[in-house]
């Protein structure tokens, strides 16, 4: 049975948090005294209005959460939070087409950072900052930034966390969710206020710097400059910047191992190296490819590969170089990049390198198998077997993975966005990634799209920020049955 009045109550409360940091950034408005105050008090009031509703409608609810209700709530809020969310931008008139500003304010709480602004430095400051935060707040998650404070409705947020957190393992820190979700934001924070101070120091004012440290932090991409990073023209800049979006893409869980001093655990993890020796291969095969076909040098090749690399590894989306005028077998690798994604317990999008580490380790074993029918070879990882019930789960979530993206880029094509393009904006919607190839590249927004692809591609980011089944599995008839 799905407890109605606990999801309207918890919602509410969600909505309240929204509410929240629209008020942060009606203060950015008052400080610049520009025009999109009054869009930020209307669209504050009538979430406000909203969230005090609901909270009212889940008086008196039984305090309690099955995993339907955590799931029905994973997938309601991401909607909600956009629809409320891109108000400011319509109201305003900066974004005057709501299929444009629901996309770009979806994709800011996905983190994908695709965008439909051909001017991005034409918005107000408040505006910009409500961007840059619509990130920051989806980076760890709207749902599991609260689950830290869920605890007041006396009700367990472990069905959160499960229907939120991305990967298919999560290490715990701690036995209580709730200190855990705590936890990670304190990291999450100095990430964030670290790459501010160093942002700072390569002459961004504080406002760019902390907009930008919250979409790197987040792996959002989104910037407060049409040209992204490039705009700066600084090595300085982009070498802080692709270290912090390497840092973000990291399982968060590590740095509190480290912290403790558990430094061996720390470097021994199979992932964060799988995913560290991924992102330096492909930095050393295109730096060497940019040395041989471009006019560019050793150092400056190598600053661009690595920055692409990492953006698009970490599914981050900031541009340094138009990389669609590099060679097309650069694009296959950039291509790859995007696919795979960040670590697991990270803000990254994409399959996540722990599946792909794992995949690689079950096609290894079939090879073994062959030579060795009766032999027993169990995968492991981090020096812990694999369990069958995993391993099925990461097969079934890698072929959904595939099929969901075949089906969207024959949609898109169907909708008459090119072959090309409709791949690239297909995996970098489900990546959470932001440019993709063609006119839908690096160098150019996604304004030109019909508006059935916009709604498509919205759809995608949400499902692939959800890891698809959280999203798919509302609308099988066995979710909605009582028992």
């Amino acid at each position: 049975m799905i407890n109605r009045k606990m999801i309207y109550r918890i919602m509410g409360f969600l909505i309240l948090i929204e509410t929240a940091m629209l008020l942060s950034c009606i203060g950015v408005s008052l400080c610049y005294q520009e025009n999109d105050l009054k869009s930020f008090l209307i669209t504050a009031a009538m979430t406000a209005i909203t969230g005090l509703f609901l909270m009212l409608l889940g008086k008196n609810a039984e305090k309690q959460l099955s995993r339907r209700d955590g799931y029905i709530i994973v997938s309601i809020v991401w909607v909600i939070f956009s629809i409320f969310g891109m108000l400011p931008f319509y109201f305003s008139g900066y974004i005057p087409n709501i299929t444009n500003a629901f996309f770009e304010t979806m994709s800011g709480f996905t983190t994908t950072g695709a965008s439909i602004l051909d001017n991005i430095e034409a918005l107000p400051h408040g505006l910009l900052f409500w961007r840059s935060m619509t990130q920051w707040i989806g980076g760890l998650g709207i749902v599991f930034f609260t689950i830290a404070v869920l605890p007041i409705f006396g009700v367990g947020s472990m069905q959160l966390f499960a229907a939120e957190a991305t990967g298919p393992t999560h290490d715990k820190i701690h036995p209580r969710i709730g200190v855990t979700a705590k936890l990670l934001w304190i990291v999450y924070l100095v990430l964030t206020i670290s790459e501010t101070i160093l942002l700072m120091f390569g002459g961004m004012s504080l406002f760019d710097a902390v907009c930008h440290s919250f979409t790197t932090t987040a792996t959002g991409g989104y910037s407060t400059k049409q040209a992204s990073i490039a705009y700066y023209n600084s090595p300085y800049i982009e070498y802080v910047v692709s270290l912090f979006m390497i840092l973000s893409g990291l399982n968060f869980t590590l740095y509190f191992f480290f912290a403790k001093g558990k430094i061996k655990k720390f470097f021994s993890d199979e992932e964060m190296k799988w995913y560290i020796w991924s992102i330096a291969i492909f930095t050393c095969i295109i730096a060497f490819t940019l040395t041989r076909t471009s006019s560019m040098g050793i150092e400056e090749s190598f600053r661009k590969a690595l920055f692409q690399v990492a953006s698009l590894h970490t599914t981050t989306g900031y541009v340094t170089a138009d990389y669609m005028t590099w060679k097309p077998f650069l694009w296959a690798m950039l291509s790859i990049t995007m696919i795979i994604g960040g670590c697991a317990g990270s803000t990254s999008g994409g399959l996540k390198a722990i599946r792909v580490l794992i995949l690689v380790r079950i096609i290894k074993n079939e090879f073994k198998r062959l030579i060795h029918p009766n032999a027993v070879l169990p995968i492991r990882a981090n020096r812990q077997v694999i369990s069958p019930s995993v391993k099925n789960a990461i097969l079934a979530f890698t072929l959904l993975y595939i099929a969901v993206l075949v089906i969207g880029w024959i949609t898109m094509m169907a909708l008459g966005v090119g072959y090309i393009e409709s791949f690239g904006t297909v995996i970098s919607s489900m990546g959470g990634v932001g440019p993709g190839l063609g006119t839908c590249g690096p160098a150019y927004s996604w304004n030109h799209l019909p508006d059935a692809a916009k709604w498509l591609l919205s759809f995608l980011m949400l499902i692939g920020r959800l890891e698809i089944f959280t999203i798919l599995l509302i609308f099988t008839p066995g979710f909605w049955k009582r028992n």
